[in-house]
Protein backbone atom coordinates (compact mmCIF):
# COMPACT_ATOMS: atom_id res chain seq x y z
CA UNK A 1 0.00 0.00 0.00
CA UNK A 2 0.81 3.94 -0.43
CA UNK A 3 2.22 5.77 1.93
CA UNK A 4 -0.69 8.67 3.33
CA UNK A 5 1.56 11.53 1.89
CA UNK A 6 -1.63 13.84 0.37
CA UNK A 7 -3.03 14.37 3.70
CA UNK A 8 -2.53 18.49 2.86
CA UNK A 9 -2.55 17.92 -0.87
CA UNK A 10 -5.82 19.85 -2.56
CA UNK A 11 -7.01 20.40 -6.03
CA UNK A 12 -7.40 23.96 -7.38
CA UNK A 13 -10.87 24.48 -9.09
CA UNK A 14 -13.55 27.16 -10.31
CA UNK A 15 -16.94 27.39 -9.98
CA UNK A 16 -18.32 29.93 -12.46
CA UNK A 17 -22.21 29.99 -12.71
CA UNK A 18 -24.33 32.80 -15.15
CA UNK A 19 -27.95 33.68 -14.37
CA UNK A 20 -30.48 36.47 -14.87
CA UNK A 21 -31.31 38.16 -11.09
CA UNK A 22 -34.87 39.41 -10.88
CA UNK A 23 -34.83 42.63 -9.34
CA UNK A 24 -38.53 43.09 -7.93
CA UNK A 25 -40.35 46.55 -8.21
CA UNK A 26 -38.87 48.18 -5.19
CA UNK A 27 -35.08 46.87 -5.63
CA UNK A 28 -35.37 47.40 -9.39
CA UNK A 29 -36.47 51.22 -8.21
CA UNK A 30 -33.44 51.49 -6.17
CA UNK A 31 -31.21 50.63 -9.08
CA UNK A 32 -32.90 52.41 -11.26
CA UNK A 33 -32.69 55.86 -9.49
CA UNK A 34 -28.88 55.47 -8.50
CA UNK A 35 -28.21 56.81 -12.30
CA UNK A 36 -30.58 60.15 -11.30
CA UNK A 37 -28.14 60.29 -8.06
CA UNK A 38 -31.12 58.93 -5.50
CA UNK A 39 -31.24 56.30 -2.68
CA UNK A 40 -34.51 54.55 -2.37
CA UNK A 41 -35.64 53.26 0.41
CA UNK A 42 -38.86 51.28 1.26
CA UNK A 43 -40.83 51.84 4.34
CA UNK A 44 -42.71 49.64 6.27
CA UNK A 45 -46.21 50.72 7.73
CA UNK A 46 -46.65 47.68 9.97
CA UNK A 47 -42.66 47.81 11.70
CA UNK A 48 -42.90 51.35 11.07
CA UNK A 49 -39.20 50.58 9.89
CA UNK A 50 -37.22 52.45 6.82
CA UNK A 51 -35.45 50.09 4.67
CA UNK A 52 -32.04 49.93 2.51
CA UNK A 53 -31.16 49.11 -0.31
CA UNK A 54 -35.59 49.63 -1.13
CA UNK A 55 -36.74 46.05 -0.58
CA UNK A 56 -40.66 44.26 -1.59
CA UNK A 57 -41.08 42.64 1.35
CA UNK A 58 -40.40 43.40 4.91
CA UNK A 59 -37.90 41.03 6.45
CA UNK A 60 -39.15 41.63 9.34
CA UNK A 61 -43.06 41.04 8.90
CA UNK A 62 -43.56 39.68 5.13
CA UNK A 63 -45.87 42.10 4.34
CA UNK A 64 -45.08 43.98 1.04
CA UNK A 65 -43.89 47.31 1.22
CA UNK A 66 -45.56 50.04 -1.10
CA UNK A 67 -44.15 53.15 0.08
CA UNK A 68 -40.69 54.60 -1.55
CA UNK A 69 -38.84 57.34 0.16
CA UNK A 70 -35.78 59.19 -1.06
CA UNK A 71 -33.13 59.71 1.32
CA UNK A 72 -30.66 62.69 1.79
CA UNK A 73 -27.67 60.13 1.02
CA UNK A 74 -25.75 61.30 4.31
CA UNK A 75 -25.41 59.33 7.13
CA UNK A 76 -23.25 57.89 10.16
CA UNK A 77 -20.55 54.67 9.77
CA UNK A 78 -21.51 52.10 12.56
CA UNK A 79 -18.86 49.62 11.83
CA UNK A 80 -15.59 49.33 9.56
CA UNK A 81 -13.42 46.54 8.24
CA UNK A 82 -10.57 46.37 5.66
CA UNK A 83 -9.83 43.73 3.26
CA UNK A 84 -6.89 43.51 0.19
CA UNK A 85 -6.70 47.56 0.58
CA UNK A 86 -10.84 47.86 0.56
CA UNK A 87 -12.61 50.12 2.78
CA UNK A 88 -16.00 48.58 3.71
CA UNK A 89 -18.94 49.89 6.36
CA UNK A 90 -21.66 49.63 7.27
CA UNK A 91 -23.31 53.00 7.17
CA UNK A 92 -26.82 54.36 8.93
CA UNK A 93 -27.90 56.51 6.43
CA UNK A 94 -29.77 59.20 7.86
CA UNK A 95 -33.87 58.28 7.80
CA UNK A 96 -33.08 54.28 7.60
CA UNK A 97 -33.46 52.04 10.67
CA UNK A 98 -31.19 49.51 8.63
CA UNK A 99 -27.40 49.54 7.79
CA UNK A 100 -26.00 49.98 4.27
CA UNK A 101 -23.00 48.04 3.45
CA UNK A 102 -20.78 50.14 0.84
CA UNK A 103 -17.40 50.99 0.46
CA UNK A 104 -15.67 54.22 1.99
CA UNK A 105 -13.72 55.71 -0.91
CA UNK A 106 -11.93 58.81 0.87
CA UNK A 107 -10.86 59.84 4.19
CA UNK A 108 -10.03 57.49 7.54
CA UNK A 109 -13.33 56.25 8.59
CA UNK A 110 -14.31 55.47 12.26
CA UNK A 111 -17.16 54.24 13.73
CA UNK A 112 -19.78 57.44 14.67
CA UNK A 113 -17.86 59.07 11.34
CA UNK A 114 -20.15 61.07 9.05
CA UNK A 115 -20.37 60.36 5.24
CA UNK A 116 -21.74 61.78 2.15
CA UNK A 117 -22.51 59.82 -1.25
CA UNK A 118 -19.52 59.79 -4.03
CA UNK A 119 -21.60 58.91 -7.34
CA UNK A 120 -19.83 57.07 -10.53
CA UNK A 121 -19.51 59.39 -13.35
CA UNK A 122 -21.13 56.44 -15.95
CA UNK A 123 -24.26 54.85 -14.68
CA UNK A 124 -24.28 51.26 -15.41
CA UNK A 125 -27.90 50.08 -13.62
CA UNK A 126 -26.10 48.69 -10.35
CA UNK A 127 -25.30 49.11 -7.29
CA UNK A 128 -21.90 50.96 -7.90
CA UNK A 129 -23.86 53.73 -9.58
CA UNK A 130 -23.22 55.10 -6.41
CA UNK A 131 -19.39 54.61 -5.97
CA UNK A 132 -19.08 54.53 -2.64
CA UNK A 133 -18.71 57.30 0.50
CA UNK A 134 -16.26 60.16 1.92
CA UNK A 135 -15.90 61.39 5.01
CA UNK A 136 -18.29 64.44 5.43
CA UNK A 137 -17.75 65.62 8.86
CA UNK A 138 -19.99 69.16 8.87
CA UNK A 139 -22.27 66.72 6.96
CA UNK A 140 -25.64 67.60 8.68
CA UNK A 141 -28.61 65.56 8.74
CA UNK A 142 -30.38 64.80 5.60
CA UNK A 143 -34.00 64.91 5.12
CA UNK A 144 -36.43 62.20 3.81
CA UNK A 145 -39.01 62.74 1.07
CA UNK A 146 -41.62 60.82 -0.75
CA UNK A 147 -40.44 59.24 -3.92
CA UNK A 148 -41.98 60.16 -7.21
CA UNK A 149 -42.77 58.31 -10.22
CA UNK A 150 -39.95 56.65 -12.14
CA UNK A 151 -38.00 58.94 -14.81
CA UNK A 152 -37.97 56.09 -17.39
CA UNK A 153 -38.05 52.77 -17.17
CA UNK A 154 -37.71 50.31 -14.07
CA UNK A 155 -34.96 48.11 -14.56
CA UNK A 156 -36.65 44.23 -14.03
CA UNK A 157 -33.89 42.15 -13.99
CA UNK A 158 -30.08 42.13 -14.28
CA UNK A 159 -27.48 39.25 -15.63
CA UNK A 160 -25.88 38.23 -12.84
CA UNK A 161 -22.87 35.74 -12.64
CA UNK A 162 -20.51 33.89 -10.02
CA UNK A 163 -17.09 33.09 -10.49
CA UNK A 164 -15.23 31.67 -7.52
CA UNK A 165 -12.21 30.28 -7.40
CA UNK A 166 -11.42 28.03 -4.20
CA UNK A 167 -8.89 25.11 -3.13
CA UNK A 168 -10.36 21.55 -2.25
CA UNK A 169 -8.33 19.97 0.42
CA UNK A 170 -8.53 16.23 0.19
CA UNK A 171 -7.13 15.11 3.68
CA UNK A 172 -6.41 11.71 4.95
CA UNK A 173 -9.78 9.82 3.35
CA UNK A 174 -9.71 11.32 0.06
CA UNK A 175 -6.28 11.70 0.14
CA UNK A 176 -5.33 8.00 -0.06
CA UNK A 177 -8.24 7.24 -2.24
CA UNK A 178 -6.86 9.33 -5.51
CA UNK A 179 -2.73 8.44 -4.06
CA UNK A 180 -4.02 4.47 -5.22
CA UNK A 181 -5.97 5.89 -8.31
CA UNK A 182 -3.54 7.82 -9.63
CA UNK A 183 -0.26 5.80 -8.49
CA UNK A 184 -1.40 2.02 -8.34
CA UNK A 185 -5.07 2.33 -10.96
CA UNK A 186 -6.79 0.64 -7.59
CA UNK A 187 -9.99 1.74 -5.11
CA UNK A 188 -9.95 1.56 -1.97
CA UNK A 189 -12.54 2.26 0.76
CA UNK A 190 -12.70 1.95 4.17
CA UNK A 191 -14.08 -0.09 7.03
CA UNK A 192 -15.64 0.62 10.15
CA UNK A 193 -15.05 -1.30 12.97
CA UNK A 194 -18.44 -2.14 13.92
CA UNK A 195 -20.74 -2.40 11.24
CA UNK A 196 -17.66 -3.80 9.27
CA UNK A 197 -19.26 -1.86 5.90
CA UNK A 198 -16.82 -1.27 3.77
CA UNK A 199 -17.23 2.81 2.54
CA UNK A 200 -16.32 4.30 -0.81
CA UNK A 201 -15.19 6.94 -1.28
CA UNK A 202 -13.55 6.19 2.41
CA UNK A 203 -14.39 8.71 5.08
CA UNK A 204 -13.43 9.07 8.71
CA UNK A 205 -16.80 8.56 10.23
CA UNK A 206 -19.30 5.74 9.85
CA UNK A 207 -22.42 7.30 9.47
CA UNK A 208 -24.27 4.83 10.32
CA UNK A 209 -22.41 3.54 13.47
CA UNK A 210 -20.79 6.98 14.02
CA UNK A 211 -18.08 5.37 15.07
CA UNK A 212 -14.16 6.02 13.43
CA UNK A 213 -12.97 4.40 10.91
CA UNK A 214 -9.33 3.18 9.89
CA UNK A 215 -8.62 0.10 8.19
CA UNK A 216 -8.05 0.88 4.40
CA UNK A 217 -8.81 -2.22 2.03
CA UNK A 218 -9.30 -2.86 -1.60
CA UNK A 219 -12.41 -2.66 -3.71
CA UNK A 220 -13.00 -3.83 -7.60
CA UNK A 221 -13.25 -1.70 -10.26
CA UNK A 222 -16.21 -3.58 -11.32
CA UNK A 223 -19.53 -4.13 -9.64
CA UNK A 224 -23.10 -3.60 -10.34
CA UNK A 225 -25.33 -1.08 -11.43
CA UNK A 226 -28.09 0.15 -9.09
CA UNK A 227 -29.73 2.98 -10.45
CA UNK A 228 -29.00 5.50 -13.21
CA UNK A 229 -30.79 8.80 -15.16
CA UNK A 230 -30.03 10.01 -18.55
CA UNK A 231 -28.80 13.87 -18.02
CA UNK A 232 -29.86 15.66 -21.47
CA UNK A 233 -30.03 18.90 -20.22
CA UNK A 234 -26.99 20.91 -20.46
CA UNK A 235 -26.44 23.53 -17.13
CA UNK A 236 -23.43 25.42 -15.96
CA UNK A 237 -20.33 23.42 -15.03
CA UNK A 238 -20.62 20.37 -17.43
CA UNK A 239 -17.82 18.64 -17.71
CA UNK A 240 -19.89 16.27 -19.97
CA UNK A 241 -22.03 16.95 -23.41
CA UNK A 242 -25.27 15.94 -23.11
CA UNK A 243 -26.80 13.23 -22.82
CA UNK A 244 -24.86 10.73 -20.99
CA UNK A 245 -25.73 8.98 -18.47
CA UNK A 246 -25.43 8.86 -14.50
CA UNK A 247 -25.17 6.11 -12.18
CA UNK A 248 -25.13 4.76 -8.45
CA UNK A 249 -22.25 1.69 -9.11
CA UNK A 250 -21.90 -0.79 -6.30
CA UNK A 251 -18.34 -1.96 -6.45
CA UNK A 252 -17.14 -5.41 -5.42
CA UNK A 253 -16.43 -5.30 -1.77
CA UNK A 254 -18.04 -1.98 -1.12
CA UNK A 255 -21.22 -1.38 0.92
CA UNK A 256 -21.83 2.25 -0.78
CA UNK A 257 -22.38 3.35 -3.72
CA UNK A 258 -20.10 5.12 -5.75
CA UNK A 259 -21.91 7.44 -8.29
CA UNK A 260 -19.82 8.28 -12.06
CA UNK A 261 -20.89 7.91 -15.59
CA UNK A 262 -22.09 4.95 -17.94
CA UNK A 263 -20.39 4.62 -21.22
CA UNK A 264 -19.41 2.47 -24.56
CA UNK A 265 -23.21 2.00 -25.70
CA UNK A 266 -25.92 3.69 -27.68
CA UNK A 267 -26.69 6.54 -24.43
CA UNK A 268 -30.42 6.79 -26.54
CA UNK A 269 -31.01 3.29 -26.24
CA UNK A 270 -30.01 3.70 -22.54
CA UNK A 271 -33.84 2.86 -21.22
CA UNK A 272 -33.82 -0.10 -23.29
CA UNK A 273 -30.15 -1.98 -22.44
CA UNK A 274 -29.81 -0.79 -19.16
CA UNK A 275 -30.98 -2.95 -15.97
CA UNK A 276 -30.35 -2.43 -12.33
CA UNK A 277 -28.27 -5.50 -11.21
CA UNK A 278 -26.36 -6.15 -14.53
CA UNK A 279 -22.59 -6.00 -14.07
CA UNK A 280 -19.99 -2.91 -15.07
CA UNK A 281 -16.60 -2.35 -14.90
CA UNK A 282 -14.12 1.07 -14.70
CA UNK A 283 -12.62 2.05 -17.74
CA UNK A 284 -9.54 3.94 -16.64
CA UNK A 285 -8.16 6.36 -18.73
CA UNK A 286 -4.76 5.35 -20.10
CA UNK A 287 -2.58 8.97 -20.20
CA UNK A 288 -4.39 10.38 -17.22
CA UNK A 289 -2.68 10.04 -13.69
CA UNK A 290 -4.95 12.85 -12.14
CA UNK A 291 -5.43 11.34 -8.71
CA UNK A 292 -9.37 12.09 -8.97
CA UNK A 293 -12.50 9.97 -9.90
CA UNK A 294 -11.85 11.67 -13.34
CA UNK A 295 -9.14 9.23 -14.44
CA UNK A 296 -11.97 6.67 -14.81
CA UNK A 297 -13.18 7.59 -18.01
CA UNK A 298 -16.57 5.95 -17.31
CA UNK A 299 -18.20 2.41 -16.35
CA UNK A 300 -18.89 0.24 -19.03
CA UNK A 301 -21.73 -2.22 -19.00
CA UNK A 302 -21.70 -5.83 -19.60
CA UNK A 303 -24.01 -7.13 -22.05
CA UNK A 304 -25.56 -10.72 -21.83
CA UNK A 305 -23.95 -12.25 -25.18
Amino acid sequence: MLEQTRYEAALDASLTINYTLSTSAATGRFLTELANRRIVASRCADCERTLVPAQQHCPRCGREVAELLELAGTGTITAVTRRNGIVLALIRLDGADVDLLHRIVAGEPASGARVRPVWADEARGSILDLAGFELAPEAELGETRPLGEPEGEVIAERPYGIDLKYRHAYGTFYGRLFDEMRETRRIVGVRCPSCQSVLVPPRPVCEACFVPTAQFEDVSDVGSLRAFSVIHLAFEGQVREPPYVYAEIALGGASTRLIHVLGGFDVDRAAELLRPGMTVRAVWLPDSHTGTLADIDYFEPVFDA
